[in-house]
This record gives structure tokens, C-alpha cells and sequence, in this order.
């Protein structure tokens, strides 16, 4: 994690590189030491992909090694097509969506 002195509160940035093929970081910040989970969903509302990253400490989570990754595989291990995805970051009350394109 990188400090960013005392964070207010969460966020969840932009992913990058975005658009992306195969794979892309999602960072975030944390202002409180929570659980963190991220689902990312097609555009029609179904879940793709469920990230369990576990507990977190409060911090920023901004650099390729710290941000949230996914390989552009759905549950069963398969490559998603090419299109618009949102991912949702779910950290204790804490909840917040962006939109990422995946283009091959």
C-alpha cells in the first residue's frame, strides 16, 4: 500500500489501461481497515467475475502491485468478449461502480 497521509474516504478509481485486452488494475483508496470485495458485471447486470481480495488495511491501493487485477476471464476461467463491463468495489459500507471497456 502506498500512504496517503490519512485518508478520508474509500474511492475507486478509473481502471487502467482502459480500454484493455486482456487485463487491467483497478485502483482504490481505503479509509478504514475493511473487507474488500470487487464484482465485475456485463452490461446487462450479471456477474462475470467475483474478486474476494480479502481485508485490507486503510491506504491507497493506486500501483500496479497494490490495485485490484483481473485477467479479463469470467468465473469459469474463460476469456470475456469484447465490450463494456462495470466493476463494483465493495469495501464495509462503502460501494461504488465504473464502467471499463474490454476491446480484443
Amino acid at each position: 500500500t502506498t500512504t496517503l497521509g490519512q485518508i478520508k474516504r474509500s474511492a475507486l478509481h478509473q481502471n487502467y489501461p482502459n480500454p484493455f485486452n486482456p487485463e487491467t488494475w483497478m485502483p482504490y483508496v481505503l479509509a478504514n481497515n475493511v473487507p474488500v470485495t470487487i464484482g465485475i458485471y456485463d452490461v446487462g447486470g450479471q456477474i462475470v467475475r467475483q474478486l474476494h481480495i480479502g481485508v485490507q488495511p486503510a491506504g491507497g491501493y493506486l500501483s500496479r502491485e497494490h490495485a485490484a487485477y483481473w485477467d479479463g476471464k469470467d468465473r469459469w476461467g474463460e476469456p470475456v468478449s469484447s465490450g463494456v463491463y462495470f466493476y463494483t468495489l465493495r469495501a464495509g459500507t462503502f460501494q461504488a461502480t465504473r464502467r471499463m471497456v474490454i476491446l480484443k
